[in-house]
């Protein structure tokens, strides 16, 4: 009896089946520690300030850039996901998906929040060294437009400084369907007219007025509203905090600066779900 008695006081090892058949996890496992999975020391090594000495709030900076980046990446695979998702009519997985988009997006605003702690005098002392690097170089935040159903392929031609392997990705955006060719899809699966614009905003009002219907559409066309409310959440906020910390002044790749990203507030990824509202 004594040699079966498991003393639950003290921690057990979780156990769990393998790959190849072995039943260690955790530290008896001894494969991998939380720094080694997720990298962490090499993480940490790439936040390297410009300045020198560095100044106080380059970190802050860096930090907050990187960890937008980070986001874009999950962004980008929530939404290719969720395309591939409505092509293939698994229209549950799709709004899943759209659903944490969204959460993820209301993050990425709040994150403003952290960046304007930091003051304009203390951006002033590194904002220097960062020309002619800008936020508009972020190709990832570009493939995300691209990908939502804002096609630039001017983007191409107004960045110089594009890599083979980045100029590479955006054409490939440019090449694949949009989240809204795969939603129209999904309208023309269901028996809905398709042609053009023009029928499409027909066939998006039957589904507003036939929710019984097409219960499934409408809410697919609901969450990805709230994707692109997000987005013109972020622009705006960001614009915002441009002012805050730089007023007027050009920004450090050579674009207006604030003026430009106010040009982009009242971009939409699907203008025909705004303009349906109008016709109900």
């Amino acid at each position: 009896m004594d040699e079966e008695f498991v003393d639950f006081s003290r921690p057990q090892p979780v156990i769990a089946e393998g790959a190849e058949g072995d039943r260690q996890f955790g530290e008896e496992g001894a494969r991998l520690t939380y720094g080694s999975y997720l990298r962490v020391e090499q993480l940490l090594s790439q936040q390297v300030p410009e300045t020198s000495p560095p100044a106080h709030d380059e970190l802050l900076f860096i930090v907050i850039h990187q960890a937008y980046e980070l986001w874009f990446k999950q962004l980008l695979h929530e939404l290719e996901a969720a395309r591939n998702a409505m092509e293939e009519g698994r229209l549950w997985w799709a709004r899943h998906l759209l659903r944490r988009v969204g959460t993820i997006e209301d993050v990425l605003v709040h994150q403003i929040d952290i960046l304007e702690t930091m003051t304009p005098q203390d951006f002033l002392e590194f904002r220097h060294r960062l020309a002619p690097a800008s936020g508009f170089q972020s190709v990832q935040f570009r493939e995300l437009e691209f990908l939502s159903g804002h096609k630039d392929p001017g983007f191409l031609q107004r960045f110089k400084g594009l890599s083979a392997q980045e100029r590479a990705r955006l054409d490939r955006r440019l090449a694949e369907p949009t989240l809204w060719d795969a939603f129209v899809g999904v309208l023309a699966r269901a028996g809905l007219p398709t042609g053009d614009d023009t029928e499409v905003s027909a066939s998006l009002v039957t589904v507003a007025r036939d929710r019984g219907t097409y219960g499934e559409i409408w809410e697919l066309a609901e969450v990805l509203l709230e994707h692109d409310e997000q987005q013109a959440a972020w622009r705006a906020r960001h614009v915002t905090m441009v002012e805050r910390q730089i007023g007027t002044k050009s920004g450090t790749g050579g674009s207006s600066g604030a003026p430009y990203l106010r040009s982009r507030l009242p971009m939409r990824f699907y203008p025909l779900l705004w303009e349906m509202r109008g016709a109900l």
